[in-house]
């Protein structure tokens, strides 16, 4: 059951990278009384650091330069802030963690010491942001989310684990609400054990909604630096526009398919509870933004256009796969035992080809690996890089007459590796190259979009 009173705020990194950018937010909280709890990310450009020093090998004077980098951003807020002692002192508890952990000398090798450091720089801007909150006149305090975000011990990539999070949510969150405003960290968890985990890259937008889920909210607002869900990414082409409205199923597809505005995983928990998400800019609140819902007043045939970088494609080849059943079983099976995600598969006689997701220092990168390695145990492997895969989401894509002729229109001039189409109503995709990507989208945007 909802709890009508209820509002869940998250705001970006963008959103949070200056005290001046922290008092807008801070205002958008207080303006909506509903508002009981607010998720930050790290404050723009600290978790960019953050991924070296866990991810790059460095000298002593590179690591101390970029703390040095770190510190110069999260002390310029505090110091604008009139330097309160109690938040001083609780700060230089954080970054002398994090200088203990950036000289630790098996970080490069160890998850759980990466995903601690990782958790330094929402842990920073939550601190400082609820005394922001405070000096506006707000009852604000900052809640550390490992006490009730429990995820498994995948390290890097941690899978929620939803009744528990309800259950502490209940016991340990709920009860702050009545009385604060509740400041907490976005993309930070914590295993059974106390360990901190991660969600992965963006996972602060997933953090808001499975809070939003475990305390039964009505809303869940993901403040960025646009105003709202585009057609496609404005740094494209200057002719997108905000879409007033999104259904979860088009969200989660754009989502999935490379809109940076949302966390792929964040419909998952709206959509099981049936909340209500809002995509706006904390720069320009007035401005209004994209509200997504279960059913929406309009179904366009085209909702928007999607690029997601970085991807391979992976062809695996044995002639044993002539006529012979299980192959496919074989090759799925080690896909799903590292737990990694296929978005586009073509098969012939003798092959089959999919794509797999390969952001660098990521999870999935060294997944990745170690699946290509168990997979030529049984087959011949060949893997090519230098793709990006293109999305055209919509409504009823499989059934509507001319569809599929105006999106293969805009295409004809460029080499498609892949097609995927069919299988779902919401959306047709293609792997390009990656250098044709922007004009692809570019020239689908002004097809489907400029020419009506």
């Amino acid at each position: 059951m909802q709890n009508t009173g209820l509002n869940i705020a998250k705001f970006g990194g963008t959103s949070v990278a200056n005290h001046a950018s922290m008092l807008n937010c801070a205002k958008i909280v207080l303006a909506n009384p509903k508002t009981k709890v607010v998720v930050v990310s790290a404050s723009a450009g600290v978790t960019n650091f953050l991924v070296e020093l866990a991810h790059r090998p460095m000298t002593q004077q590179q690591i101390e330069q970029t703390i040095e980098q770190i510190e110069a951003i999260e002390l310029a807020i505090f110091k604008a802030l009139g330097e309160p002692q109690d938040v001083g002192e609780k700060l230089q508890e954080l970054l002398q963690s994090l200088k203990e952990m950036a000289f630790h000398e098996e970080l490069l090798h160890r998850p759980d010491l990466q995903d601690a450091l990782l958790s330094l720089g929402e842990r920073m801007s939550s601190l400082l942001f609820a005394e922001v909150i405070v000096q506006l006149g707000g009852a604000a305090q900052n809640f550390d989310v490992r006490k009730v975000l429990r995820t498994d011990s995948t390290f890097g990539q941690g899978t929620p684990q939803l009744e528990q999070i309800r259950e502490l949510s209940a016991q340990l969150l709920a009860p702050e609400l009545a009385d604060n405003i509740v400041v907490t960290q976005g993309f930070v968890g914590a295993d059974s054990d106390g360990n901190t985990t991660t969600l992965g890259r963006g996972g602060s937008d997933f953090t808001a909604a499975l809070l939003a889920e475990a305390l039964d909210a009505a809303t869940c607002e993901i403040w960025t630096d646009v105003i709202g869900v585009y057609t496609t990414d404005p740094r494209i082409t200057d002719k997108a526009r905000p879409l007033p409205e999104l259904s979860f199923e088009e969200a989660a597809e754009m989502a999935t398919f490379g809109a940076k505005v949302l966390h792929p995983a964040t419909m998952e928990p709206a959509l099981r509870q049936d909340i209500k998400v809002f995509v706006g800019s904390s720069k320009e609140p007035e401005k209004g933004g994209t509200w997504i819902v279960r059913d929406c007043e309009v179904e366009p045939a085209y909702r928007a256009i999607t690029r997601r970088k970085e991807q391979v494609m992976v062809t695996v080849k044995t002639p044993e796969m002539m006529y012979a059943q299980g192959f496919l079983e074989r090759v799925f099976a080690i896909i799903a035992k590292h737990k990694l995600s296929v978005d586009l598969v073509t098969t012939s006689e003798i092959s089959v080809s999919f794509t797999l997701d390969n952001p660098p220092n990521s999870v999935a990168e060294r997944l990745n690996r170690e699946t290509v390695d168990e997979l030529k145990e049984i087959c011949e492997v060949s893997v090519e890089h230098g793709f990006d895969l293109v999305t055209v989401v919509g409504n009823n894509m499989h059934s509507e007459k001319g569809v599929s002729s105006r999106i293969f229109a805009a295409v004809a001039n460029y080499n498609l590796r892949m097609i995927c189409f069919g299988a779902n109503p919401h959306n047709m995709s293609f792997l390009v190259n990656e250098a044709d990507s922007t004009e692809v989208v570019r020239d689908l945007h002004k097809q489907l979009f400029e020419n009506n």
